[in-house]
């Protein structure tokens, strides 16, 4: 069973020759590219014997594929071969100096750590990213519900062989992509104390970060904490996610918070097996805020929407879950969202005074459920339920 990806309508617009699409693990970018180019040429890294080959003579491999021919190459986790990218890099400036058809090159990476150097150095002026993360809810559609989310989070093995045991998926999951992957090509020698960490994180999801506090709970410095944070938002497993402030370089000293950004790792890093007790707990509220984020990220990445992604709150206490600046040619337009567990008897919330004087531009609030109806609850505040989300979003900057 194939579970169709927004990112799709991203990869068929124009860009540059090289283009690099990451993610995750066992997100689907293999399977993504596979129905994408059907007719491309594929060259995987993960195989022994092709990774010597790139290592010991590049230039002897990309030979081997006729990249003249035009048909398309997709180089599978090539960050583990360093050798491939400055002869990749000579090729497309061949081509552009002989005023020759660019090679058309395909790069996937799970290991941002390692990717991001290699394109960094070589690949400048000469690659796209594109980013694919865990199944969105629109894209899941009628296949999951909020047990579900909770549960399986988006990750497409579990919904393509719903046979599987969940609990040993993602115990795997952090075991070797998070724990090894991640954390090896990082350098963190303190594997202990990072899985230590990984699971205040999670349990602090749609929280103030607090670095020090935690880690002190798992035995380490707070900035040691810090930087394994930017390990996990680098590849992509959490987010900071910055208050809003007219001053921009206030944003950036201010408190973030911390969301992880697939709520079924998340609550499997909380300890959690079964939806029904999870939904009856105190953690389900952020959890859910949890998933709201993570469909406002994929709809920026998968649907290329352009807007910005904060947190609004003031000393006194008032607060909005997220606060979304969009990008327009006739210029920034503001959103206000606020995540509620409840679908009945949903209150209309209205725009804060103080947020107000700082915005006057913010007009509406949606309030995000897990399911209902969308509803006009009152001038400035409409019910939405989060599998029409991203369409919405889309719609409104149309």
């Amino acid at each position: 069973m194939w579970i169709p990806r927004d990112l799709t309508a991203v990869l068929e617009r124009p860009a540059l020759p090289v283009r690099v699409l990451v993610g995750p693990r066992q997100t689907g970018k293999s399977s993504l590219l596979a129905r994408f180019l059907p007719d491309a040429t594929w060259l995987s890294l993960d195989d022994l014997h092709v990774r010597q080959r790139a290592h010991v003579d590049p230039a002897l491999l990309l030979d081997s594929v006729n990249l003249e021919s035009g048909r398309p190459l997709i180089l599978d986790e090539a960050a583990q071969a360093p050798n491939l990218f400055p002869e990749i890099k000579r090729r497309v400036d061949d081509a552009r100096r002989g005023h020759r058809r660019e090679p058309d090159i395909w790069i996937t990476g799970s290991n941002r750590v390692l990717l991001d150097g290699r394109v960094r150095e070589s690949l400048a002026g000469r690659a796209n990213y594109f980013f694919l993360h865990s199944l969105s809810v629109a894209e899941l559609g009628d296949r999951a519900s909020l047990p579900d989310w909770f549960t399986r989070g988006g990750f497409p093995e579990l919904y393509v062989r719903p046979e599987i045991e969940v609990a040993r998926y993602l115990d795997d999951y952090v075991r070797t992509f998070v724990e090894k992957d991640v954390a090896a090509s990082a350098g963190i020698l303190q594997i202990e104390a990072f899985g230590r960490a990984l699971q205040l994180l999670a349990a602090r999801t749609g929280t103030l970060l607090n670095a020090t506090d935690i880690g002190q709970a798992a035995g380490v410095k707070g900035q040691t904490v810090t930087a394994w944070l930017d390990v996990l938002q680098q590849n992509a497993l959490a987010l900071r996610l910055a208050p809003y402030h007219a001053n921009r370089g206030t944003r950036v000293v201010r408190t973030p918070k911390i969301y992880f950004l697939d709520v079924g790792l998340a609550a499997h890093l909380q300890g959690w097996r079964a939806a029904g007790p999870l939904l009856a707990s105190p953690h389900a509220g952020p959890l859910f805020e949890t998933l709201v984020l993570g469909e406002l990220v994929r709809a920026r990445d998968h649907r290329g929407l352009p807007i910005d992604i904060y947190f609004w709150r003031t000393k006194e206490g008032e607060e909005i879950d997220f606060l979304l600046e969009a990008h327009s040619s006739s210029g920034p337009r503001w959103l206000a969202i606020e995540a509620k567990l409840a679908i009945q008897n949903v209150s209309p919330i209205g725009v804060p005074r103080a947020l107000l004087r700082q915005l006057p531009e913010v007009r509406d609030i949606w309030i995000v459920t897990p399911g209902g109806q969308e509803t006009r609850l009152s001038p400035t505040s409409i019910q939405l339920p989060i599998q029409k989300l991203a369409e919405r979003l889309a719609d409104a900057l149309r």
